[in-house]
């Protein structure tokens, strides 16, 4: 099939899943796959690695040296080895052994030594309710089967009045967000769906939090680092259809090419809340 034709059927396919609301469901093992391939590119992955997101996590948070802290889907640790420094001690969990693997790796070579690794489902922490005094989790929801049951096993594992904080791509509300996240699931098959600032709000209040503080971070993504993984017939695919979003998926991604590379806009936010007693 001819390129222009994959765009169109790709388009078309878009669109069905905002008009539908469609949400896409994973399995552990297509996450686990996606991630164990891809798993020591994110130990220098920029955005996972070096994000303002992961210095406003120290910055903002009160955090004490007494405090248990848990991250959950950890990914390379970064988020972990962030806290290591503040708190008595940081578990740190992930679906994917590989990535566990790196995470390991990477403390060992930072010479960290108060962060535990476990493997766990989000939706199923395996641990005592009231454990820990901090649940992190961040730049990982959008891979979740179920935000709301992730949300329901951190509330329970956190102590009366303990802090939750998630960040995680954010995408607009209504037809521009179904773009976005339609858009990142043809790139990554573990993608499931980005939620909006309102759906974050909703949900936290839902499951039990109060909000104690929120912020909206703006990142600029290279196109080329973010399709790498791709080859060069699919990284042309996914561009078309980046040129080619909505009107209002195009107030997101606001791509365009500065010296010669093609970038395109994301939002994170950033929500720090406690649990209601």
């Amino acid at each position: 099939m001819e390129l222009a034709a994959q765009v169109a059927d790709s388009l078309v396919a878009i669109r069905f899943s905002i008009q539908n609301e469609v949400h896409f469901p994973l399995s552990d093992s297509s996450v686990q796959a996606q991630f164990g391939a891809n798993a020591a590119f994110y130990v220098t992955h920029e955005t996972h690695a070096k994000g303002a997101s992961l210095v406003r996590l120290v910055e903002v948070l009160p955090l004490r040296p007494e405090w248990e802290a848990l991250d959950v889907a950890t990914g390379a640790g970064h988020t972990a080895f962030a806290l290591a420094p503040h708190v008595r001690r940081v578990l740190a969990t992930d679906l994917t052994p590989e990535m566990l693997a790196e995470a390991r790796q990477l403390g060992t070579e930072r010479g960290i030594s108060n962060v535990d690794f476990e493997l766990a489902r989000a939706e199923e922490l395996p641990f005592n309710d009231s454990r820990f005094d901090l649940v992190t989790c961040r730049i990982a929801p959008h891979h979740f089967d179920s935000i709301p049951a992730f949300l329901e096993r951190s509330r329970a594992v956190l102590r009366p009045g303990g802090s939750l904080v998630v960040i995680d791509n954010l995408v607009p509300d209504g037809s521009g967000g179904g773009y976005v996240n339609a858009f990142e699931k043809l790139r990554d098959p573990s993608h499931a769906a980005c939620l909006s600032d309102r759906q974050w709000r909703e949900a936290l209040d839902a499951a039990g939090f109060e909000l104690r503080h929120r912020e909206v971070l703006g990142k600029r993504m290279k196109f080329g680092a973010w399709a790498s993984r791709h080859d060069e017939r699919m990284q042309g695919f996914l561009k078309s259809l980046l040129m080619a979003a909505t009107t209002e998926a195009r107030g997101l991604l606001q791509p365009r090419t500065v010296d010669g590379e093609l970038t395109f806009g994301l939002h994170e936010g950033f929500y720090w809340a406690e649990a209601r007693a």
